[in-house]
């Protein structure tokens, strides 16, 4: 049996040379890629010698000066083969793969179910010299129905086990502690339940507008560019009971449970959408949604969408989860937040600290990747006045999160290691709770909102009395 091989499909792509390589240069750097070949696969007719060079090229933004040793050996590990996603095409890759592979489809999700079908057709799913392995990117499906027609596409020649559905989310290590947090600490898990906790605020705030990405995102939207995927994913880590062993079908397992037990959504109180104006993000003036290169005049694209959601379960009854995302707010922010209930007892009544501001246990992704509590203490000095103390733990600072992120899942993937990758019962469930809003959101408009603030005003009928989100804001360190 020959070494590893992963096969990059769109080797020519920005997936694949914004991330996805240099998570593997970083890889090299640590000296974790063993004896593993990387073929990169597209439509250009070049020469692996002409790719080298397109590849230093692109890979030039994220090197040191002290790196060129490490480049010169990563791109020489890397090899280039030109052609389309044909089985005549792919059937020439039986040259070069002589063992384990693993193809990674860095392609438009419109192709998926082909690329697929045409890689199995040439042969390339055969397991006669070794595993062989597929890397889908998300999304996967744009609604239920098509999500289901693209799995059973897949399985006509791939089975479940072979399939490796990937959100880079599922890679960061904050997201990742969020089980180990919770179900390492004998002290954690009794707290994180209804009786204690009476909200769950999950955010992916960004600065950021659609970057020359219209062709994509206009008809998606952020409903299902981040909410059905990447946030829902994070609501399970963060709600889930704990499972028996840490055992990849055991923790998918447990994460459906999740989804399946998410009462019916009503679309118009339980959602709520927006599209940017023109504003001020980080001080720099932006134009608004509808101007943007590639966006219509009359665009009905949502670039903010929240939900409001109940589990119904014991540990959870009455605690309503509330996930939002969107495009151009005041700041960058991924955070999951417990917000705690209000303590029993009314001891420093007729004090300053009468109403005290709420405790939070948060998960942070971004900026920065670290866990804070957030608790009351008292001031220093000759009064009884209280402040906010962050208790912290910081994992790290600045940082291409992203591609280090990448780097943990492909080394997850060659191992063949599912836990931090979706099941296709996974995908499912949460497209059956997304639906019902994406039918409703047919008809009208989102509601306006200017660039660099927090997203429409209607996400706040969310909100109890006496609750509000957290602010979107970078919280440096304390």
């Amino acid at each position: 049996m020959g070494s590893p091989a992963l096969v990059v499909l769109g080797a020519s792509g920005d997936l694949t040379t914004r991330l996805l390589f240099p998570a593997l240069f970083s890889l090299e750097r640590r000296d974790r890629l063993d004896d593993l070949r990387v073929i990169g696969y597209a439509r250009q007719d070049w020469t692996t010698d002409e790719y080298h060079q397109f590849l230093r090229e692109r890979m030039r933004p994220h090197l040191r000066e002290r790196d060129a040793r490490e480049l010169d050996r990563f791109v020489g590990r890397v090899a280039f083969h030109g052609g389309d996603v044909s089985v005549a095409a792919l059937r020439d890759l039986h040259t070069v793969l002589d063992g384990p592979a693993v193809f990674y489809l860095a392609l438009p999700p419109g192709v998926f179910a082909d690329a697929a079908g045409q890689i199995a057709a040439a042969g390339l799913a055969d397991e006669t010299r070794g595993w062989r392995r597929l890397v889908i990117e998300k999304p996967f499906g744009t609604d239920l129905a098509s999500a289901i027609a693209l799995n059973q596409r897949l399985h006509a020649s791939w089975r479940e086990d072979q399939v490796f559905r990937i959100d880079h989310f599922l890679g960061k290590e904050t997201v990742q502690n969020i089980l180990v947090f919770r179900f390492a600490n004998r002290f954690v898990e009794p707290v994180l339940r209804a009786a204690h906790v009476d909200e769950i605020q999950i955010t992916v705030a960004e600065t950021l507008g659609v970057e020359g990405r219209s062709h994509y995102y206009d008809g998606i939207g952020a409903l299902r560019d981040m909410v059905q995927n990447h946030l829902m994913q994070m609501m399970t880590l963060a709600t889930m009971e704990p499972p028996a062993l840490w055992d990849p079908e055991l923790i998918r397992d447990h994460k459906v449970e999740v989804l399946k037990a998410v009462r019916a959504l009503d679309p118009f109180r339980d959602a709520v959408r927006g599209q940017y104006t023109a504003g001020l993000v980080e001080g720099a003036p932006v134009v608004g949604y509808r101007e943007e290169p590639g966006v219509g005049p009359d665009s009905a694209t949502e670039t903010f969408a929240a939900v409001r959601l109940h589990l119904d379960t014991w540990r959870w009854e009455g605690v309503p989860v509330l996930l939002r995302s969107g495009k151009r707010l005041a700041s960058k922010a991924h955070e999951v937040a417990f917000r705690f209930r209000e303590p029993p007892t009314r001891l420093f009544r007729h004090t300053p600290l009468e109403h005290p501001d709420p405790n939070w246990l948060v998960f942070r992704m971004s900026p920065g990747e670290h866990i804070d509590l957030v608790v009351r203490t008292k001031q220093p000095g000759l009064g009884l006045e209280a402040r906010d103390t962050t208790l912290r733990t910081t994992y790290a600072r600045a940082h291409d999160m992203e591609a280090a992120a990448y780097e943990g899942l492909l080394l997850d993937v060659l191992r063949g290691d599912h836990t931090p990758f979706l099941r296709f019962d996974e995908v499912e469930w949460s497209w059956r709770v997304i639906d019902p809003v994406l039918r409703a959101w047919e008809n009208g408009r989102p509601e306006d909102y200017v660039a660099g603030s927090d997203g429409p005003t209607a996400q706040h009928r969310f909100l109890g009395p006496g609750h509000a989100w957290r602010p979107i804001v970078a919280h440096p360190d304390p």
